[in-house]
Parts: structure tokens; C-alpha cells; sequence
């Protein structure tokens, strides 16, 4: 949804790094209107002038996928140069053990010790003992498609952009994995965003993972570390609003292995809430209306419940009990919509995993719409995504 031109940056809202982000008030979070290409835009170079990446990925109990991972990096097909910087938070399977000896075989591949489970820590930790000109982050739990560094600093060159990224498509091993993967790209999921492969080429509200110059990445200070999810939507809009161009470029595809269990699901999007919640009490109106949609399910189904329990023990009926009723109206709608993103979705790939959709939609809603009001209310202050630190899943 485009939206006002962006405030020229002020030194009065400066963000030094770990600090909450701050902005004039009343900025709009949407996409800003902006030219397809930046005045900083740059031709493809010959193949000997690429310029050289460094790969950055946080790594957090990830014996499983991992190699795959570090492997689909080393296979790029790019003429520059590049390195990978593992930051390697505290885990507690065989994830340590298996990084060193991935960086015994190669030397492209360096690790740093990140010692909390922060990823905005992890983040910055591998930026800072990175060294090229181009940051590419990479999550140890998604696979890079063939081509995708070439293709996206191409169209870092080409559109002047300060990040791009592409789309995030989401597949499963097991039938429940599958399921929460189909919840992932569904439109009934995660909203329709861009990158879950909604969208065309062009100015975007953030990207999934990233390819940055580091010029602007240092200049607005790196990843916030005093937010734990959300750290790239709010890196985003402060690029934008120091002036630069975020990208949406459908081309870049990335395989993603989401958790592999309810219970991490679970974990998984009621942190994700708490500090989107949280975002909301730093940046207000910056956050876009569809944030707030999971919270509004919440207080509805909430209201739903009490009214029923009041009308059962005889406490309300007549005229205002059946006003009342009204509640179990959205109730129902949002049931259909479930039923519906079970019926029609593509991708399911047998009647088992469809069954397990609905399921997984609900505990996405429910689980960060109760997480966003918890942030609102407590701030994200000292919650922690434990989904990959409890279980592999």
C-alpha cells in the first residue's frame, strides 16, 4: 500500500545500535513511492568485478540442517568473492561440533561465538567479523536456490537498493512440518506478505533474510539487540527512513524449513507476537494495520467464550442476550476461512497434511495474536524464542 514520501533523516532521531528504534511520530509504515531505481544504481559488471560477498548466518541448534545449508552457499554460482561467518549462539545438540568441522574443511568458512540466544547479537557478531562489501544473510534452517547470490546483487547493482530479498517457500519433511509449511505460504497465514510469494518486483515494507550494502547497514547501526524478533522489519524502517530503498524481487527463492512440531510452533509465534506487541508500543502507527488483525481474533474468540458461558448458566438472554450473540458471528467466519485455506490450498500434497492445516493456522493466529497483547502490555523485554533451544524441531 504506498504511502507518503519518507521524512528526510533527522539528527534529532538517531539510532545508535541497541537502542529502541526511534522516528518522527505519525511516519507511515507502508511502502514508500520511490523510482525503480535509486540514483545509486550501477551496471552489471564483467564477471572478473563482481564484488565480493560475505555470507552472514546465526546458528542455534541446527545439527539437522545445517550442512545442507553451508553447502547450498559453497555451490553458488558467483564470480565474486565470498566467505561465511557462522555465529554459533549456545546450542545444545551437535551444531558446534559440526560448524568446526565445516570450518576445518574449508577456509572460507570462519565462526564466532555469540553467547546469548539474541540473533540480533548473532547478527551483528557475524557482520562485524565479516569483511566484504555485501552482506548476504543466510538462516541456517533455509536453503539458498541455485543462482540467488548472482541474481540478488544484480539487482542490488541494478536498482541502488541498500537490501533485497526474494521469497521465502517453506517445505516440510514430516506431515505435520508439511502442514506448518503450508500455513507458512498460504495467504491465511502469515497474511499474504510479499516474500511468501504475493507479490511482484519492487519497493517493499521489508525483505525476507537480505542482501545488503554494508555502507547503509553500518550508517543506521546495525541490528537493534535490544529486539529479539522482528530485528529485520525494523532494520527495514530505518533504512527507508534514512532514505533508502528496500526491494522485493521475486526471482531470489528460498527454501525454509520451518518447526517441525506444535509445540515449537507454538513457542515459535507466541514470541513472534510478544515483540511485534512490543514494536507497537515503540513505533505505533509505523506498524502496518495487518499486525493487529491475530490480536483482534484473540479479544473476539475471548468475548465469544464468556458470552456463551453467560448465556449457558441462564446469566444473560432476552433481547440483550441475543445481541450479545452477535460475537459468534466473526466466530463462525473465521472458521470458514480455515476450512477454506484447507480446502483450496495446492500444496498440501495428501489429505493427511489438509486435515492438519486448519490446526496449524489456528495456532499461528491464536498463538501471536495472545503473544502481540502480552508485548503491548508487558513489552518483549526478557521473552525469549525457545522453539529451537527446548527441541531440533
Amino acid at each position: 500500500m504506498p504511502s507518503p514520501s519518507l521524512p528526510q533523516p533527522n539528527p534529532e532521531h538517531s539510532h545508535p545500535r541497541g537502542d529502541a528504534a526511534a522516528a518522527p511520530a505519525g511516519a507511515s509504515a507502508g511502502v514508500p513511492e520511490r523510482p525503480a531505481a535509486s540514483p545509486s544504481a550501477q551496471a552489471v559488471p564483467a564477471d572478473d568485478a563482481w564484488p565480493a560477498v560475505s555470507y552472514i548466518m546465526p546458528v542455534l541448534n541446527e545439527e539437522r540442517d545445517l550442512r545442507e545449508a553451508v553447502e547450498a552457499v559453497l555451490t553458488q554460482d558467483y564470480p565474486g568473492e565470498a566467505e561465511i561467518v557462522l555465529s554459533l549462539g549456545p546450542s545444545h545438540d551437535a551444531t558446534d561440533r559440526i560448524a568446526a568441522e565445516l570450518s576445518a574443511a574449508d577456509p572460507r568458512i570462519r565462526t564466532v561465538h555469540n553467547p546469548e540466544t539474541n540473533i540480533s547479537m548473532g547478527l551483528n557478531l557475524a557482520i562485524k567479523a565479516s569483511r566484504h562489501p555485501i552482506i548476504v544473510r543466510v538462516d541456517a534452517h533455509a536453503t539458498l536456490s541455485e543462482g540467488y547470490t548472482r541474481a540478488a546483487v544484480e539487482t542490488l547493482l541494478r536498482t541502488g537498493a541498500a537490501n533485497v530479498g526474494g521469497i521465502m517457500s517453506a517445505k516440510g519433511r514430516t506431515p505435520v512440518q508439511r502442514a506448518i509449511a503450508v500455513g507458512y505460504n498460504s495467504r491465511a497465514g502469515l497474511g499474504g506478505g510479499a516474500y511468501h510469494g504475493h507479490g511482484e518486483a519492487g519497493p517493499a515494507e521489508s525483505a525476507y533474510l537480505g542482501v545488503f550494502r554494508r555502507g547503509p547497514l553500518e550508517a543506521v547501526g546495525l541490528f537493534d539487540e535490544s529486539i529479539a524478533r522482528g530485528e529485520d522489519w525494523e532494520l527495514n524502517l530505518r533504512l527507508r527512513e534514512a532514505g533508502h530503498l528496500v526491494w522485493f524481487e521475486p526471482s531470489l527463492r528460498v527454501t525454509y524449513w520451518p518447526r517441525a512440531s506444535w509445540g515449537a510452533l507454538a513457542r515459535q509465534f507466541h514470541a513472534t507476537g510478544v515483540w511485534r506487541g512490543d514494536l507497537v508500543r515503540r513505533l505505533g502507527t509505523r506498524n502496518s494495520l495487518r499486525y493487529f488483525a491475530p490480536p483482534l481474533l484473540v479479544v473476539l474468540l475471548g468475548l465469544a467464550v464468556i458470552v456463551a458461558v453467560l448465556q449457558l448458566t441462564g446469566v444473560l438472554g432476552g433481547t440483550i442476550g441475543a445481541v450479545a450473540s452477535l460475537v459468534y458471528v466473526p466466530v463462525a467466519l473465521y472458521v470458514l476461512v480455515l476450512l477454506g485455506a484447507a480446502a483450496t490450498t495446492k500444496d498440501a500434497g495428501s489429505p493427511g497434511v489438509r486435515l492438519l492445516v486448519p490446526a496449524v493456522l489456528a495456532t499461528m493466529h491464536l498463538c501471536w495474536g495472545g503473544g502481540f497483547l502480552r508485548g503491548v502490555v508487558t513489552k518483549g523485554e526478557g521473552t525469549v524464542d525457545t522453539s529451537r533451544i527446548r527441541t531440533n524441531g
